[in-house]
C-alpha cells in the first residue's frame, strides 16, 4: 500500500509480490521512488487521492482487469500516466490498453533497461504536463486582450507578449497570413506602458508607393499635386503610443532608408518640409514573408531588419494550434449568432471533427469567414457539418490498395496521380505507442489526409483516430513548450 507521508514517483499495481518488489528495486537503483498495491480496489483508493501521477499497472489483477482502472480514473479527469504490463503479447491487448488511455505498455518478460526507459519517459511526460498546467494558470488569456486559445504554441506567444510589452524596443512579428499579427500588435500596446497612448496602424502593402511616405511621415501644404493642406503622418499621430507597420517587407527600398533614419534619430521630416520633428513612438512591424529571404534577395535592407528585429514573435498557423480551432470557432459562432439573430449555441461533435482535421490554409481569417458564412446562411441550435464549406478537394483520391510494411521512413510525398501503395520500415526499438502513431499517420498520408478513408483501412472509428492525433499533438506541444522555456 502506498504510504501516506510521502508521494512516490511511481505506483506499482501488481498482485505478484515478488514481481512488484523486483520492479521496485530496479526503479530504486535508478533513483525512482515507488510504492506497491496488490489489488485493484486498493489501487483505486490511492489513485483517487490525486497524489499519484505515474502508474506501472499489471492488467491481470485478482479483483478486476487493469483496463477498468484506466477507464475509471480517466472518467474522473485525473491526469495519470499509465504504463501497462501484460503477459499476453497479442496486439489486441496492446491496442485495447492504448485505446483506454495507456501511455505505453510492456510485455513480460522485459529487460530492466526497457522498464527504466519507459518509466523515465512517462515521468518526463508527467512533468511536461504539469508545466503546461502551471503556465495555463499563470498565462490566462484574460490577461492578453482579444486572444482566444490555450494551446502550447499560443501560451508561448502570450508569455512573449507579456515579456516585451513594457519595453520600448522594436518588435518584429512574423507568421502566415491570417494568423493574427495585428491583434498581437494591439495586445502588446494594450498591456504595455503605452496603453494610454494612440495605436496607429499602417498597411504598407495597401498604399501606393507615391503616398506611403506621406502616410507615415506626413506632408506640408503644396508638397505635391493634391496636397491642398498640411497633414500629420502616422508617426506624428502615434506620438506617445505605438506605430504598427503591417506587411513591412512590401515597403519601397528607398523609403526603407528614411524609416531607418527615423529609427536612429527619433525625428521625422514631412514631405516638402525643411524641418525635422521629434516624435516618441514604439515601432511594431509584421510580415507574412520570410524577412531573411527578403534581405538575402536585396528587397529589404539588412541594417533596417536588424534595427527592427530586436524582439521577435512568430505566430503559429492555426493547423498547429490543436483544439484552439474549436475555441475560436465557438467564439465566432457566439458573436455572429448574436449579430444575425440566430439560435446557434454550439458546434456539433461531427463538425468539430471536421474542423480539427482540416488544415486551414487561410488560418484564423478563413475560420472566421467560414463561421460567419454558415451563420448567415443557416440556423439551428448546433452548427452541423453540412452547414460549413471547407476546401477539401485535395483529399478526394480513393485508395485502392495499401501495403503496410512497418513504419514510414521515406519522406516521399504521395500525389493523387501516383499509386497510394506505401512501403515503410519498422523500427522495433520504438515504444508501441510510437509504432501505432506512425502506422496510423502513414495510412492517413496515403489517403491524402482523409481520416474517414484511413479509418476504413485501419478498421478504427474516425473519432478514435481524431482522439489519438489530438493526444500526439498535445505531447508535441508540451515538448516544444518545454524546449522554449529551457531556451
Amino acid at each position: 500500500m502506498a504510504g501516506a507521508d510521502t508521494t512516490p514517483d511511481v505506483l506499482i499495481i501488481e498482485d505478484t509480490l515478488s514481481m512488484a518488489i523486483m520492479y521496485q528495486q530496479h526503479l530504486k537503483k535508478a533513483g525512482i521512488s515507488s510504492e506497491i498495491c496488490q489489488s485493484g480496489s486498493h489501487a483505486l483508493i490511492e489513485l483517487r487521492k490525486g497524489n499519484v501521477t505515474t502508474v506501472l499497472l499489471d492488467l491481470q489483477l485478482p479483483d478486476m482487469n487493469g483496463l477498468d482502472i484506466i477507464e475509471e480514473m480517466d472518467g474522473t479527469n485525473h491526469n495519470i500516466t499509465f504504463i501497462v504490463i501484460t503477459a499476453n503479447g497479442s496486439v489486441n491487448t496492446a491496442v485495447d490498453a492504448m485505446r483506454a488511455g495507456a501511455y505505453d505498455f510492456l510485455i513480460k518478460p522485459f529487460p530492466t533497461e526497457k522498464l527504466l526507459t519507459t518509466v523515465k519517459n512517462a515521468l518526463e511526460r508527467t512533468e511536461l504536463t504539469t508545466t503546461v498546467k502551471v503556465l495555463k494558470k499563470g498565462l490566462s488569456t484574460t490577461a492578453i486582450p482579444d486572444f482566444v486559445g490555450e494551446s502550447a504554441p499560443m501560451l508561448a506567444v502570450y508569455k512573449m507578449i507579456e515579456n516585451v510589452a513594457n519595453s520600448n524596443a522594436a518588435v518584429f512579428i512574423t507568421g502566415e497570413s491570417g494568423t493574427g499579427k495585428e491583434v498581437t500588435a494591439q495586445a502588446i500596446h494594450k498591456v504595455g506602458q503605452r496603453r494610454d497612448g494612440p495605436f496607429i496602424a499602417i498597411n504598407c502593402a495597401a498604399l501606393p508607393e507615391n503616398l506611403i511616405e506621406s502616410e507615415i511621415f506626413g506632408h506640408v501644404k503644396g508638397a505635391f499635386t493634391g496636397a491642398q493642406e498640411a497633414r500629420k503622418g502616422a508617426a506624428s499621430q502615434a506620438n506617445g503610443g505605438t506605430l504598427f507597420l503591417d506587411e513591412i517587407c512590401e515597403m519601397d527600398i528607398g523609403l526603407q532608408a528614411k524609416l531607418l533614419r527615423f529609427l536612429q534619430t527619433g525625428q521625422i521630416k514631412r514631405v516638402g518640409s525643411d524641418w525635422s520633428e521629434d516624435v516618441d513612438v514604439r515601432i511594431v512591424c509584421a510580415t507574412n514573408r520570410n524577412p531573411m529571404v527578403e534581405v538575402a534577395e536585396k528587397r529589404f535592407r539588412e541594417d533596417l531588419f536588424y534595427r527592427l528585429d530586436v524582439l521577435s514573435i512568430e505566430l503559429p498557423p492555426l493547423s498547429h494550434r490543436g483544439k484552439d480551432v474549436i475555441l475560436l470557432g465557438e467564439s465566432f459562432l457566439k458573436t455572429y449568432a448574436a449579430e444575425e439573430g440566430k439560435q446557434f449555441k454550439s458546434i456539433s461533435p461531427e463538425t468539430q471533427d471536421m474542423m480539427l482535421n482540416y488544415h486551414w490554409p487561410g488560418n484564423i481569417r478563413e475560420l472566421q469567414n467560414t463561421i460567419r458564412k454558415a451563420t448567415v446562411v443557416h440556423d439551428g441550435v448546433e452548427l452541423e457539418p453540412h452547414m460549413i464549406s471547407l476546401n477539401t478537394s485535395s483529399s478526394t483520391a480513393e485508395a485502392s490498395e495499401y501495403q503496410l510494411i512497418g513504419l514510414a521512413q521515406s519522406e516521399k510525398v504521395i500525389t493523387p496521380s501516383e499509386s497510394l501503395k506505401t512501403t515503410f520500415t519498422l523500427d522495433i526499438h520504438q515504444p508501441m505507442a510510437m509504432i501505432e502513431r506512425d502506422i496510423i499517420e502513414a495510412v492517413i498520408s496515403s489517403c491524402n489526409g482523409s481520416i474517414p478513408k484511413a479509418s476504413k483501412i485501419l478498421q478504427l472509428s474516425p473519432s478514435t483516430i481524431y482522439r489519438k492525433r489530438e493526444t500526439w499533438m498535445q505531447r508535441k506541444e508540451e515538448t516544444e513548450l518545454s524546449a522554449n522555456l529551457s531556451a
